[in-house]
């Protein structure tokens, strides 16, 4: 019998508690089970200067942090909760593209050079030396941090998409398929949100 065939078996409460008492597989199933809701809701909402996949992406997110979230002793039912926070993840990425909110992210510039060994500065606002040097760090550290708690596949991904390659072409390079890779920076850029 395989994984999924047993999952089938609990209720969504039962593998959530599963997940947050340490058992990291249930969350690929978790995720699966729910990508329809996500897509669903996603149907309902524009993002400016985006694409739908940036939506899908950030209810994915929503997801994932409704599953570490969850209190498996209330009242209310794991998908409702879950329904909550993927809407309101979506509602907060569009609210922050019509602030133009992360117009510093779109002119950030790579952490590592193309051998993956040096910092490049970030295409700041400071003009002061210092500030440069403790934001350098900052992201360093935000980065160190991040390696941290990534499984070894996930920082696989991570290195090579911090290479500007993308998914597919990291699918190809590690022998996995696309829809692992997307599952897998899903799951990274929530660890990244959290920390």
């Amino acid at each position: 019998m395989d994984l999924r065939e047993e999952y089938a078996k609990f209720t969504d409460e039962e593998l959530v508690k599963s997940y947050q008492s340490g058992n990291v597989a249930v969350v690929n199933y978790i995720c699966e089970k729910y990508k329809p809701l996500v897509l669903k809701l996603s149907k309902k909402y524009f993002l400016i200067g985006g694409e739908n996949e940036d939506l899908i992406q950030e209810g994915m997110i929503g997801l994932f942090g409704a599953i570490g979230d969850y209190d498996t002793s209330s009242d209310v039912t794991f998908f409702h909760f879950a329904q909550l926070c993927i809407d309101r993840q979506m509602i907060k990425a569009i609210e922050a593209s019509n602030r133009k909110k992360h117009s510093p992210l779109n002119a950030y510039v790579s952490l590592y050079d193309e051998d993956g060994e040096e910092f490049e500065e970030a295409s700041s606002m400071a003009d002061d030396p210092a500030d440069i040097i403790i934001e350098a760090e900052e992201n360093l550290s935000l980065v160190d941090r991040l390696k941290a708690v990534l499984s070894p596949l996930e920082l696989q991904v991570f290195e090579l998409y911090m290479k500007d390659l993308d998914y597919k072409e990291i699918a190809v390079k590690l022998g996995k398929t696309p829809k692992n890779i997307d599952n897998c920076l899903t799951r990274i850029k929530a660890k990244a949100k959290n920390i």
